[in-house]
């Protein structure tokens, strides 16, 4: 299972707009105190070591999970 701090990070890179790179993402989530700039690049790693993330772009995969987890977060 995924950490919630994972999970935010594969959520904002989902909902990232099309001029923000993964490094705008980090910041934008240090910034809020999600974690620190250096737990959020390791964060980053798991994300491609797991499949979820691929030459900085999300894969299908990762797409999908992003969605699953914009659902949990979303109030019914």
């Amino acid at each position: 299972m995924m950490e919630i701090e994972e999970r935010v990070l594969l959520l904002g890179i989902y909902k990232r707009k099309e001029d923000e790179n993964l490094n705008d993402v980090l910041m934008m989530l240090e910034d809020t105190g999600m974690f620190t700039y250096k737990e959020g690049k390791k964060l980053l790693k798991s994300l491609k070591e797991n499949g979820y993330i691929t030459d900085d772009k999300l894969t299908v995969t990762g797409i999908q999970k992003a969605q699953e987890i914009e659902k949990e977060f979303t109030l019914h």
